[in-house]
């Protein structure tokens, strides 16, 4: 695949942590326009590899190009492309919702009309009206994740990087954050989504990249990769396995 047909190309990225390779020389095409699921087992590197391919850990060896910058080399142009919002995002804390956003478009180098306007519509979509004053710390994981991805939309990126951004949200709160990325995806925008719950990944991604022991274990378009099961099948096929039938715990009652 064509940088220009690209919205993030990993090339041999690998990052050696003492005696522990978390990734092994990842190669990997998110086409532009897609709904790109990133999945694997707790420990298969996925936030790691995301970390490096968007410029928040230096690899060890490889390249990340996101729309064909250099992420390493370019990264102040890159990181104008890119919305992120990572797993465990520290946030101002002693801020309102509308005062941090206020303060990161301006820290994005946004005018002032255009940070008032975008924060309005953010709050209003993102359902925050009632707790637009509310002190960050005082917020719930849920509220967490929708803020942070509010101030990853903010600067109207051409590419989401998301990792767990369903974690700890309520069903309402989900709905609302599906409807805004199928939206984003259906304008143009690229997603990368990571998560565990392989249900929502089969129902929003075109697109998905199975991840074990740092390495690929299988990427493609999601019907491809799934070869007519479900996505949760393959992916027990492809990095793990089911119990014994009839094994148990003697203890337990």
């Amino acid at each position: 695949m064509k940088d220009s047909d690209s919205a993030l190309q990993l090339i041999g990225l690998s990052k050696q942590f003492e005696d522990h390779t978390a990734v092994n020389s990842v190669n990997l095409s998110v086409p532009c326009g897609s709904f790109f699921g990133l999945v694997g087992p707790n420990g298969a590197g996925k936030t790691t590899l995301l970390s490096m391919a968007i410029g928040l850990l230096r690899p060890d060896q490889g390249a990340s190009k996101i729309f064909g910058v250099n992420v390493w080399s370019n990264p102040l142009q890159a990181k104008t492309l890119v919305g992120v919002l990572p797993d465990g995002m520290s946030l101002p804390e002693r801020l309102t919702g509308r005062e941090l956003l206020t303060y990161m478009g301006l820290l994005r180098g946004l005018d002032t009309k255009t940070v008032a306007q975008r924060t309005e519509d953010l709050l209003d979509i993102l359902d925050f009206r009632d707790d637009e004053r509310t002190l960050v710390i005082n917020y719930s994981t849920g509220m967490r994740k929708k803020i942070g991805l509010a101030t990853a939309l903010l600067h109207s990126p051409k590419l989401l990087v998301l990792d767990e951004p369903f974690e700890a949200v309520d069903p309402i709160s989900a709905s609302t954050i599906r409807t805004l990325l199928q939206s984003f995806v259906t304008t143009g925008g690229s997603v990368i989504l990571s998560s565990h719950v392989m249900p929502l990944v089969e129902q929003l991604c075109d697109h998905v990249a199975v991840i074990a022991k740092g390495s690929v274990a299988a990427t493609g378009p999601l019907d491809l990769v799934c070869n007519g099961k479900s996505l949760e099948e393959s992916f027990i096929s492809l990095v793990g396995h089911r119990p014994e039938e009839g094994k148990k715990l003697s203890w337990l009652m």
